[in-house]
């Protein structure tokens, strides 16, 4: 099978290239956790973020936002012990203070899936490439998104980073045209 080249052969990535990046997620909990995870992965490698993707779900309550966002300096602490996350005092507070923001969000607009796909039209973009150099870091849609979420106290959300949140939860179909997956997700809203 022929599939995104980034996909590499670790049966981690492979994975997550076949099952999950770029269905359209609509479950807050489950955008809570990519945004967390995005946030995360900022100077990473993404698969150095799915390694330890379990232990983020249990060092951050499931990626409950409300949970999230009760932790305190003490939590602080113990997560910048906790080897099986990444271990950065910016990115840890910063997925605090996401939690609260993302519970505003949730108030203002009745849910984060109502106010993230308004940013693409309510409908995955389905794109075309048929190479990895054409694939854009960024679009209009995830500096309007980055922007916006900044001036809503988020942090870690860079056009960059806004744009890899919106291939990881199906707003933009960037699986190449030759993979599998492209037809598959061209099919998923």
């Amino acid at each position: 099978m022929t599939r995104c080249g980034w996909a590499g052969d670790d049966p981690l990535y492979i994975e997550y290239h076949d099952r999950e990046w770029g269905v359209p997620v609509h479950d807050d909990i489950k955008l809570f956790e990519f945004l967390i995870l995005e946030g995360a992965q900022a100077g990473l490698s993404w698969i150095t973020i799915l390694r330890k993707r379990e232990n983020y779900r249990a060092a951050f309550a499931g990626f409950d936002p409300a949970k999230v966002a009760s932790f305190d300096a003490a939590k602080v602490e113990e997560l910048l012990g906790n080897p099986g996350i990444i271990r950065n005092r910016r990115k840890i507070e910063a997925a605090i203070g996401n939690a609260r923001a993302f519970l505003k969000v949730q108030s203002e607009f009745g849910s984060f899936n109502e106010y993230l796909w308004r940013f693409n039209g309510g409908k995955p973009r389905q794109n075309a490439w048929t190479t990895l150099a054409e694939v854009p870091a960024q679009s209009s849609e995830s500096e309007a998104l980055s922007k916006d979420l900044l001036r809503r106290g988020f942090r870690f959300v860079g056009p960059t980073i806004c744009y890899a949140l919106m291939q990881a939860v199906g707003m933009v179909n960037d699986h190449l045209i030759d993979c599998p997956q492209h037809a598959e997700c061209g099919f998923l809203e």
